[in-house]
């Protein structure tokens, strides 16, 4: 019997043991778009999903598949589908497997494009209920009879609330309700959401898992915990084999084919091969953060911290318990005593972006860009300033990330 490999050895050698031409130690990029089949029943029967293949690239490549199995060992799956982005993975959950007559449970801290993007969905007819999910039991307070699914992050973005996981994975397996966890602030690396009992999982590839700023993507990944035998949502024509995959045939054909959110195969390359470094850049970036966070706990000019490996966060026992360390992701509340145009135009190492995993750290000020379309009362509602400024720490030797940060605080 061979021996479990660990993390990054698993996602080092997954495209050579899975098969590659030549010897080659990564799956090659396939671009062509139509697959072609000298049996024409061959064709049909990759159509009808009888047989494994490929007919038109825009729901799945080869390139594409590599990228996917990656994902899905990574968070411990049983099937992946990527997109073209974070936002058309999310997008595709709803338009696939949620109907007009549906309830949905969302946290109150979601990401301002998820909740915007949740808000046309309102506007479409579907019913959403938006909770503070640090507690549970406001996610019980939220249920009604056509409760469909509960859909929420592992650390919220920008001001680091954390979901109260475990006990809604109990919620959610009790009432037999779908229960997606976005896992982008964490990655699979730190978390696994499969633990929490999470039906599906959310990644924006972009991010922690392609992690040099240089390809978009994003994709959803079914834990296999999740049977569509009793769930009304799913049509006649997808109901075939095991009906664990029925959600997943369902949202390939309707969230991906039909809605043409399709990853391109170069992107997916670049991914893939960002992905070998996950653990590597995850360890350098949070140990770089806690580093960060301990100096501006202590800075005169910063007035508060969002961090949960900082004993001040409200869910740092929480975060401990649930993570294999707190992430690359933080937010500061300047003193409003300092300008932050200037503060942020002082720092020099640090590139003032709106992304967010890079090997690079980034700034941004919140309140007047990524959340300005909501206005100051949500802002308000979720926990942002004027004076938020979040940050992505990146892999940069520590010293020089603390020298530019003092800098500019001091000048």
């Amino acid at each position: 019997m061979t021996a479990k490999k660990g993390f990054t050895t698993t996602i080092l050698h997954s495209d050579r043991l899975n098969g590659t031409e030549y010897g080659a130690m990564h799956s090659p990029i396939h671009t062509s778009v139509a697959y072609g089949y000298d049996n024409v029943m061959d064709l049909v029967d990759v159509f009808q999903n009888r047989t494994k293949g490929y007919a038109y690239s825009r729901q799945g490549s080869p390139t594409v598949s590599a990228l996917e199995h990656k994902v899905t060992q990574m968070e411990k799956g049983t099937s992946t589908i990527a997109f073209s982005t974070g936002m058309a993975a999310i997008a595709a959950i709803f338009t696939a497997l949620i109907r007009k007559t549906d309830h949905v449970i969302a946290s109150s801290y979601l990401f301002g494009n998820s909740r915007s993007i949740f808000s046309s969905f309102i506007e479409m007819g579907l019913d959403f209920t938006f909770v503070d999910a640090t507690s549970v039991e406001n996610v019980k307070a939220a249920m009604k009879d056509n409760t469909r699914m509960v859909f929420i992050e592992t650390i919220a973005n920008p001001a680091t609330q954390v979901a109260d996981m475990i006990k809604i994975g109990d919620l959610c397996e009790e009432k037999g309700l779908l229960y997606v966890v976005d896992n982008t602030m964490t990655s699979p690396y730190l978390f696994t959401p499969v633990d929490v009992k999470a039906t599906h999982v959310v990644n924006a590839l972009t991010k922690y898992i392609g992690g040099h700023g240089n390809a978009l993507g994003g994709s959803v990944t079914d834990t296999g915990l999740y049977d569509y035998a009793s769930f009304p949502n799913i049509y006649d024509v997808y109901k075939k084999g095991d009906s664990k995959t029925w959600g997943m045939s369902q949202l390939r054909k309707k969230g991906l084919r039909d809605a043409g959110g399709t990853l391109s195969p170069e992107a997916a390359h670049s991914l893939s091969v960002g992905s070998e470094t996950l653990a590597l850049r995850m360890e350098r970036s949070t140990d770089n953060a806690m580093a960060l966070a301990n100096f501006f706990e202590a800075h005169p000019l910063i007035k508060k911290v969002y961090y949960p490996g900082v004993a001040s966060h409200p869910q740092h026992e929480l975060a401990g318990k649930l993570f294999k360390k707190y992430g690359s992701l933080m937010s500061i509340e300047l003193d409003e005593s300092v300008d932050w145009v200037k503060f942020l135009n002082k720092l020099k190492l640090v590139v003032k972006s709106s992304n967010l995993g890079d090997t690079r750290t980034l700034a941004i000020p919140v309140a007047q860009t990524i959340f300005s379309e909501l206005g100051p009362e949500k802002r308000a509602e979720m926990g942002i300033s004027d004076f938020m400024i979040r940050l992505s720490i990146g892999i940069e030797d520590i010293e020089d990330l603390l020298g530019d940060f003092s800098a500019a605080l001091e000048s």
